[in-house]
């Protein structure tokens, strides 16, 4: 988040409008290079490893890389054919093609790197997919900063060249890394022959239904992104100015809504093998008490984030970008933290219990639906019509994922506990933060004293609150051990 907010303030809100279209369409192309690949090698690599079958397991993550890497020089192939159509029609020529090209050249160790990820999650070594991608983060950091800091432009495809070509190293560190975990793992499982099985057709199985619906979800999501300025411009609004708020909103503001989902995401990929290993165990009451206990976490934790954008929305903004442009929209899309932290998860439980197929096509009506309303809305209402399309967007998708789960889990929702409760708490929060006078000269430490203080009430009220509810229990079990 922190170089999120660097690159901003550095570019402007022009050039990340731009760079987030041109990431758009990697996304795509990342999505086309994967094809549901990392999924298929993480479950079939699970089952097989429970059973004994390592040397199956291996075989699969084998089939898997030769199959990402002809995904990823096709994907690759598509880019370049693509580019000028990219660059005329939906970047309106704001940027040439050579940024889209650069995008091609890392796909393919992209694609491998995903299977090698799926198959370290696997078998309980995702802390070296953590040190993988914190390189990845750390090499993307200092050669942007590098590039930036020694080649200044103001010329937006010069600085979108740079991001892109920096994250292009970075891949190719992380791919490196992700080899040498691999090879040094594998080298337990040498000795240990087992029979194997037929791992082309589970990939396929797996994979190819998780692939024709990515493809249709990032397709109608980079269109979706491209849409928006395009649609934006029919309110009135320049081109410019269309992917300057487009920018602002996508590029600066959505990235610090989503920075504290980066303490779920640390364990919401772990419920993919591990919900798999319950299912294949047929341990049914297990998967019901995970469910329970993750989505009460998952809910009391998001509620507290939720209220600190919305609450102290000012004071972030003008921390972070010193100006005040981005905190009416910090303030309005701040409830939706908690639909969107919740969504995260739950998606990954289904991913776990082989419904990938489901949770493509949920997003693909999501897509549906926001599209119309881009295409339809946006050129009327403006701004106001984007960000409506985001509120129906994140609204549909946790409505729809959680009907599905609860077929699939028969998971209970407390709404009091869950919901009400935390609510409350964060009410209790504030007003204890509100009598408290806070004149740091510093605006970040104060933005920080204000929001420790915050949690730190919170956490207390929600901590009383569970007290309270065990003395409860424990009293109401005494009454009715008297009347016996």
């Amino acid at each position: 988040m922190i170089f999120n907010i660097y690159v901003a303030n550095k570019v402007g809100s022009e050039a990340i409008g731009v760079f987030s279209l041109i990431m758009s369409f990697y996304l795509f192309a990342i999505t086309v290079a994967s094809s549901g690949l990392s999924t298929a090698c993480t479950c079939i690599v699970s089952e097989e490893f429970a059973k004994g079958n390592y040397t199956s397991g291996f075989k699969a993550v084998r089939s898997s890389v030769f199959f990402a890497i002809l995904l990823g020089l096709g994907s690759g192939f598509v880019i370049f054919l693509s580019g000028p159509l990219v660059s005329k029609v939906f970047l309106k020529g704001l940027v040439s093609p050579i940024p889209i090209y650069t995008i091609a050249i890392g796909l393919t160790f992209i694609s491998i790197s995903s299977v090698i990820n799926g198959y370290l999650s696997s078998v309980g070594k995702s802390y070296k997919n953590a040190i993988s991608q914190v390189t990845e983060l750390l090499v993307k950091m200092i050669f942007s900063c590098l590039l930036l800091q020694f080649f200044p432009s103001k010329n937006v495809e010069t600085v979108c060249i740079f991001l892109i070509l920096a994250d292009v190293i970075s891949e190719l560190f992380s791919f490196t890394l992700n080899m040498i975990f691999y090879f040094n793992d594998k080298k337990k499982y040498c000795n240990k022959r087992t029979f194997q099985v037929q791992m082309k057709k589970r990939i396929f199985k797996i994979a190819f239904p998780i692939a024709i619906t990515s493809y249709i979800r990032s397709g109608l999501s980079s269109l979706k992104q491209f849409l928006i300025p395009l649609r934006l411009e029919l309110s009135g609004l320049t081109y410019s100015l269309a992917v300057s708020s487009y920018g602002l909103i996508n590029g600066m503001v959505m990235p610090v809504l989503m920075f504290s989902n980066s303490f779920i995401a640390s364990f919401s990929m772990l419920l993919v093998p591990e919900f798999s290993r319950l299912l294949a165990g047929k341990n049914y009451k297990r998967l019901v008490t995970v469910c329970n206990m993750i989505l009460k976490t998952t809910s009391i934790f998001a509620i507290c984030v939720s209220g600190i954008f919305f609450f102290f929305s000012d004071e972030l903004s003008f921390a972070i970008y010193q100006n005040l442009e981005s905190s009416k929209w910090l303030k309005l899309l701040a409830p939706l933290v908690f639909f969107m932290y919740i969504d995260n998860i739950i998606d990954n439980m289904l991913k776990g219990i082989n419904e990938q197929v489901g949770v493509m096509c949920c997003n693909i009506l999501d897509l549906v639906i926001t599209i119309s309303i881009i295409f339809f809305i946006v050129p009327i209402y403006g701004i106001a019509g984007y960000i409506f399309s985001i509120f129906v967007s994140e609204l549909l998708n946790f409505t729809v994922s959680s009907i599905q789960l609860k077929r699939k889990i028969k998971y209970s929702v407390n709404l009091l506990k869950f919901v009400v409760f935390p609510i409350i708490a964060c009410l209790i929060a504030y007003g204890f933060c509100s009598f408290l006078d806070f004149n740091f000269s510093n605006s970040i430490f104060d933005v920080v004293f204000k929001v420790v203080c915050f949690v730190g009430v919170y956490l207390v009220v929600i901590f009383m609150n569970k007290i309270l509810g065990v003395i409860v229990r424990r009293v109401k079990k005494f009454v009715i051990v008297f009347r016996v």
